[in-house]
Order: C-alpha cells, then sequence, then structure tokens
C-alpha cells in the first residue's frame, strides 16, 4: 500500500463521519482526534517514540475492542480526559500540557457508535509496517495537504505546496543550534520540513552531542498560530515528526501582530507564509505599537515583524503577495526599510494557481539581516536584488498539472549554494522555453543584450530600484502569452464602438433564440 493509497483511505474516513451529520470544515479535525491516538500507538509500538505520550486508560488499545454505546461513551472520556488531564471522577490522569494542548477543548461530533466503530475498524486495517517506511509524520501531513486540496475554505486557501516549502529550506539550509521562527505557522509545514533537512544532515541528530540533540527537539523550533483548531493539527504534526517544543509545544496559540509577538526572541531564521488580506478594524496597527510603520495590511505587517525579529546575521524565506512588492504609500516605507536594513538579496516570481486560492500571484522574498559585509550595519544593505521570473509563460498548474520539485531546480541552481545568497552568480537562465518568449517593453529591458531580456533570471541595482522603479519591486521583463500591450490599443472610442458592436450582436442572437423557442423578444 502506497502513501498515497493511505491517504486516500484516510479521506474516505469523512464519508462516515458525513453520514454522521458532521460537516465538511470539521473532517479533518474530527478525524485526527482519533487518528492522533492511532498513530502514536504505532509509533510507540515500533520503537519511534521512547516513551508512550498518553496516559493509561485513554490508549488505542483502550477503545479497538469495544463497541456499541460503551465505546462512544469511552471515547468522549478519553477526549475530556486529554483535554482537562483528569478523569471524570477529577482524578488527575496525566501532568503533559503538551497533550492538554493538542486536546485542548477536543469533543467529538460523532452521535452513532457504529460510526466511530467503524473508522476504528478501519485504522487497525491500514498498513501501517508500509506507511512506517515513509515516516507516521509524513503520512499525517499528506492528509493535511489532501485537506487543503479537497476544501475550499480555511487552511486550504493558502496552504503552501510541499513542493515550495521545501525549496525556500534547501536555499535557506538551517543547522543545528539555529533559533527557526514561523510566525504564521498554519500546521507546522515549514518547520517540519527544516527539522527533517537538519535529521538528513546529521543522522537523525545522531552526529550531534545529547546537548545539541535536546536543543533540536524542545528549543529550535518556534511558531505562532491564531487559529486553535489549526494549532492543535500543527501539535499533532510536529510531535509525530518527534518535535516537542518548550510547555507549550513547538507553536503557541496567539496572534504574532499583538502581544505574541512582540515577546518572541530574535531568531536566527524566519520561514513564512503570512496569511493574506487586511486586519480589521486596523488590528495590525492597533496591537502592534512597536511596529515603525503602521499599517491594516497583514503582509505588510507581518513583513516588518520578521526583518525586525532576526538576529544580526539571520536569514530569511518568506512568501508574499504580488501587492506588497508596488503598494504605495506605507509599502513604499517599508520596503526601503527593508532594503536599508537587510540584504535582499533574491525574489523569487512563483507561478499562479500553485496556492489553493485560484489567482493568487505571490513571491518569495529571500533576505539576511545586515549587509554581505557587516550583519550589524541598518543603512544601504542591499546593494543588488536577483529575480527569477518563474511565473511568465508557465503552465497553469492545478490537480491536472501539478508543481512539484521539477519546476523548481532550475531556481535553486541558479541561487547557489550560500545560504545568504551570495553564491557567485552571472545572469542568464532559460528554462522553460524562456528564448520563446517574447520580451515586454519595460525599462528593465532598455539597454541590454537581447538574449539576456529573455533570461528568466536577471539582476537589479539598488540604485536603479531607487531611480527607475521609484522603490517598487514589481519587477517583471518577459511578455506573457495572454498579456494585451496597452501602447497598442485602439483609441478608447474605438474600443467602445467595438464593444456595442458585439453586444448588439450578441442580443441580436438572444433575440433569435429566444423566437425559435416561442418566446417573447
Amino acid at each position: 500500500m502506497t502513501h498515497n493509497d493511505i491517504v486516500q483511505k484516510l479521506w474516505n474516513l469523512c464519508d462516515v463521519l458525513r453520514d454522521d451529520g458532521i460537516n465538511y470544515s470539521d473532517y479533518v479535525t474530527e478525524l485526527v482526534l482519533l487518528l492522533f491516538i492511532k498513530m502514536v500507538h504505532e509509533n510507540t509500538e515500533a520503537g519511534t517514540l521512547k516513551r508512550h505520550p498518553l496516559p493509561q486508560g485513554c490508549r488505542w488499545t483502550d477503545i479497538n475492542n469495544k463497541s456499541g454505546i460503551n465505546l462512544l461513551n469511552d471515547y468522549k472520556r478519553i477526549l475530556l480526559s486529554l483535554s482537562t488531564d483528569k478523569d471524570a471522577e477529577g482524578e488527575v490522569v496525566h501532568d503533559d500540557p503538551l497533550i492538554s494542548a493538542i486536546y485542548a477543548d477536543a469533543q467529538t461530533r460523532l452521535r452513532e457508535p457504529r460510526h466511530l466503530e467503524q473508522m476504528i475498524k478501519t485504522l487497525d486495517q491500514i498498513d501501517w509496517f508500509s506507511a512506517a517506511k515513509d515516516g507516521l509524520g509524513d503520512l499525517y501531513e499528506g492528509l493535511l495537504e489532501k485537506n487543503a486540496s479537497e476544501t475550499k475554505s480555511g487552511a486550504g486557501q493558502y496552504f503552501t505546496p510541499r513542493a515550495l516549502i521545501n525549496s525556500m529550506v534547501r536555499c535557506i539550509k538551517p543547522q543545528p543550534g539555529e533559533v527557526i521562527q514561523d510566525p504564521a505557522a498554519g500546521t507546522a509545514g515549514f518547520l517540519v520540513a527544516a527539522d527533517q533537512y537538519m535529521r538528513e544532515q546529521t543522522d537523525d541528530y545522531l552526529d550531534l552531542s545529547a546537548l545539541r540533540a535536546a536543543f533540536q527537539k524542545s528549543k529550535a523550533f518556534i511558531g505562532i498560530e491564531l487559529v486553535p483548531n489549526t494549532r492543535r493539527l500543527a501539535l499533532m504534526n510536529c510531535l509525530l515528526h518527534g518535535m516537542e517544543g518548550d510547555d507549550e509545544g513547538v507553536v503557541h496559540l496567539g496572534n504574532a501582530l499583538g502581544d505574541a509577538g512582540k515577546s518572541l526572541k530574535s531568531a536566527d531564521i524566519i520561514l513564512a507564509n503570512p496569511p493574506f488580506g487586511t486586519s480589521k478594524g486596523g488590528e495590525a496597527s492597533n496591537t502592534r505599537d512597536d511596529l515603525t510603520y503602521k499599517t491594516s495590511n497583514k503582509q505588510l505587517a507581518f513583513l516588518q515583524h520578521i526583518y525586525r525579529n532576526l538576529k544580526p546575521g539571520g536569514r530569511a524565506a518568506v512568501v508574499l503577495p504580488d501587492n506588497v512588492l508596488f503598494e504605495a504609500g506605507v509599502g513604499t516605507d517599508v520596503r526601503r526599510d527593508l532594503l536599508d536594513k537587510c540584504n535582499l538579496h533574491t525574489i523569487l516570481r512563483l507561478p499562479t494557481g500553485i496556492f489553493y486560492a485560484q489567482g493568487v500571484k505571490t513571491n518569495v522574498l529571500f533576505f539576511t539581516k545586515g549587509s554581505a559585509n557587516d550583519k550589524h550595519q541598518q543603512e544601504n544593505c542591499t546593494e543588488n536584488v536577483w529575480v527569477y521570473d518563474l511565473r511568465t509563460n508557465m503552465p497553469n498548474f492545478g490537480k491536472r498539472t501539478p508543481f512539484g520539485d521539477q519546476h523548481l531546480k532550475p531556481f535553486e541552481s541558479v541561487y547557489g549554494d550560500d545560504a545568504n545568497g551570495l553564491s557567485q552568480r552571472s545572469e542568464g537562465e532559460y528554462s522553460f522555453n524562456a528564448e520563446k518568449v517574447e520580451v515586454a517593453e519595460a525599462e528593465e529591458n532598455q539597454g541590454i543584450d537581447e538574449r539576456l531580456a529573455h533570461s528568466r533570471w536577471r539582476c537589479f541595482s539598488r540604485d536603479w530600484i531607487r531611480d527607475t522603479k521609484g522603490d517598487s519591486l514589481d519587477i517583471s521583463w518577459l511578455k506573457d502569452k495572454d498579456s494585451v500591450d496597452a501602447a497598442n490599443l485602439p483609441e478608447p472610442d474605438v474600443l467602445a464602438r467595438e464593444a456595442k458592436v458585439e453586444l448588439e450582436a450578441a442580443l441580436s442572437e438572444l433575440d433569435g433564440l429566444l423566437a425559435s423557442l416561442g418566446g417573447n423578444a
């Protein structure tokens, strides 16, 4: 049974939940409350977890041989005990704050014991030996990704593609001993990927001393998540990957644009995909009085938080929508501050369609606190910005054309091995038929070699960005096949007449259709 087969089998259990009247949006939360107990059991049996984190009486073996109303009542009792650390009689059953956080306010909406029994039997029938080969944590992440691709709201809107997360981590190259943060953690995808990367470099941390390995397990990672149910998924995800964090777990509940963000210590690395949109009632500017530039734009507020919270010499990779690159007013102020205080060395223009909210145009900004020569420098830190255009004339990505590692390999190659973007670089990269793509009549192409204008990889000086773009970072030079050149459009009155003719023709066709159907025009 393959990894994808198991994920699909787990997802099919949502049909059982639907039969019990559980809403589509609550599927995964309901499923993982049970699934986590099963996965902890399998991890303990396999020796992956050194100790069983769940207390006696709240384990898989306490429910998998029961049926009927006794089963449902026992399951409700287990959820209550795990969430409050006490049983129905008030006796303490465990003292693990992480388990209490994972099961905080947990309750099942299942009403039919037979549906719970069916779910338990299905989980017992899965080939967990095969699943464990890829890691149960990875299997759990596969379920989260499946949820994101199938649902049309919540986390499904902006679930960061796994290939992109892994690529960002490979570029940033986290090292043992570094503090890694995500102020908008979601289900902890970035933190888990960073942990997996370092495990691969250190033989699952066995190459480290006991003290350094303990740091990785409990102190290296910290995330902030605003939504309680999403944080629950994140805590489970981390624990199944062997990441425990502090007493509150790896991912804390809170708002990074509020007190939770203000209290965070500085980080060596920040990886993030902040939520899109604006804060209601100017939330960002009202709660973070320490941000220099007040704004209700969440991305601009998050960007300020991120570059302020880096240690000198710290590095970041952040997914941000296009508006951050060109928004005027406060947007320009924030970009100038970023370019001053950090070396913004690389921008990756991402294709549309790779996020589940269709049409969202995004970029990854890679930057390091301070300049290339002085990590404590606070002015004029950016000298050159390298831009890779992975958007223009790329496929329409989606379920039929998935976005994957192969689309990011050319970018990683030109990015280089230096995590701070300081590898020797040269312009000119022509993947994905770039040489056949038309070039735009843009300032970016003035006075340069014709062939270089077709490259997906270009370098722009800080002076050019200031003098030519007015500190906009919306830099593009290839012409999309679907774009319209405004300079070659007819005069407005000609366009209006053409539109009128087309509308009259369409109305005439509708009149004819109504007549043929026996209706009145």
